[in-house]
């Protein structure tokens, strides 16, 4: 079980998140030889993903889903659970013996002053912690991100967003708007469908591009075709959907006109994997209805015109990674909050400060957790191995280059 926090928290390297990223990249660190502390702002590991809705399964399969060093239960099935993949974030903690201190959440890091020993300053309630290194693994899911609708404070009903969505149970018999088509925001209706809700509709700016839940191997197509044009893999993923999914634009869900790989790249969404929504699209139980523009007392107003009268607005709008707090004086965020540099490349004028966790690649999220664990250790170690190594001297020179610096008599 994680520890609880302490007052000495220093280390040569500090992990904050003790999440799948944090927790790949401290157990790679511990085992190249470089201790970790991990600091983590909740009560336990993969705090995130316990949170979410209760019927969550990983889009994922299992061999993509494991982290370095410890393989995915063959119990848990062939689509992982939310609390599966809790407990084995638990077992990964104990499993490589990682020091993470629970509730101890990090406030802002700046720079050490020089000559102190010391790269960075890691501040927590305890007071500053001094360290060599710091790996950021707070993710790009950190924060949900509730849009600024016009009148959404005017809304008579009730309005959440997806994070503090859990159960359908709430829901029977009430009239469910869910605002976005990504795959929580199509899992979500779909569920709410099939638990008792009264109406229920989902609101679509951009129509998703779909694949059957029995295609999340194209993880793996991805990796193969990586190296293959965009446009030829575009062309490919529209044609499998159109031979894989029905036509819903009769139902208000027209196909997509740009391709999943060209989405991913663009705008880092990755294709919905269809659990159920493509029948309840169908049958009429989820009605697909056009983006939302504003809020007006009982009322939703959608970009048509159209007005909808919702018990409940759940809004499956996504997160933001929040890291202007943590980094942002650092200099090393785009405009848009975004890192200018992930996994082991580090920013020039933030060296050893490395930020994981912060991609949605379609070769899949937890796979790259391990990636991105690998090239970090790596990096520290040839770190090191430069350290190591002695200056040159005049005399280390090969004959040849001193052959060259010689003049000709």
């Amino acid at each position: 079980m994680p520890s609880t926090p302490q007052r000495d928290l220093s280390a040569p390297t500090i992990v904050i998140g003790a999440g799948p990223h944090g927790l790949a990249a401290a157990a790679l660190l511990n085992r190249s030889g470089e201790p970790t502390v991990i600091l983590e702002r909740s009560y336990g590991v993969g705090a995130s993903w316990a949170q979410r809705y209760d019927h969550l399964r990983l889009h994922t399969t299992p061999g993509t889903s494991k982290l370095p060093g410890l393989p995915m239960p063959r119990q848990a099935g062939p689509w992982v659970s939310r609390d599966d993949y809790v407990r084995y974030l638990e077992r990964y903690v104990a499993h490589h013996r990682l020091d993470v201190r629970v509730t101890t959440p990090v406030q802002r890091i700046e720079r050490a002053e020089p000559g102190s020993g010391a790269q960075w300053l890691v501040h927590t309630p305890v007071g500053p912690v001094p360290t060599g290194a710091v790996v950021v693994a707070t993710g790009r899911c950190h924060t949900p991100n509730l849009p600024r609708w016009p009148g959404r404070s005017t809304f008579t009903g009730t309005l959440l967003h997806s994070a503090h969505y859990r159960s359908p149970a709430p829901y029977r018999e009430r009239d469910v708007l869910v605002v976005g088509a990504g795959n929580s925001g199509t899992e979500i209706a779909s569920v709410l469908a099939g638990g008792g809700a009264g109406r229920v509709w989902i609101a679509v700016r951009t129509p998703p591009n779909i694949l059957p839940r029995s295609s999340a191997r194209w993880h793996a197509a991805g990796r193969l075709t990586e190296a293959l044009p965009l446009a030829w893999r575009d062309r490919t993923s529209l044609l499998t959907q159109r031979l894989a999914v029905p036509d819903l634009t009769s139902r208000g869900l027209p196909r997509p006109r740009t391709g999943l790989y060209t989405r991913n790249a663009r705008e880092g969404v990755n294709p919905v994997l269809d659990h159920g929504f493509v029948d309840a699209v169908r049958s009429g139980r989820v009605e697909p209805v056009a983006a939302v523009q504003a809020f007006e007392g009982p009322e939703v107003v959608l970009a048509d015109g159209t007005r909808l009268r919702p018990d409940t607005v759940i809004a499956a709008t996504g997160y933001r990674p929040n890291l202007h707090d943590l980094v942002g004086s650092l200099g090393v965020l785009d405009e848009a909050g975004h890192p200018l540099a992930t996994g082991a490349r580090t920013h020039p004028e933030a060296p050893r400060l490395y930020l994981t966790g912060f991609t949605n690649p379609l070769t899949g999220v937890l796979r790259q957790a391990g990636i991105e664990a690998r090239a970090i250790a790596r990096a520290f170690r040839h770190e090191k191995a430069r350290a190591t190594l002695p200056a040159p001297r005049l005399g280390d020179r090969p004959a040849d280059a001193l052959d060259k610096g010689r003049t000709s008599s």
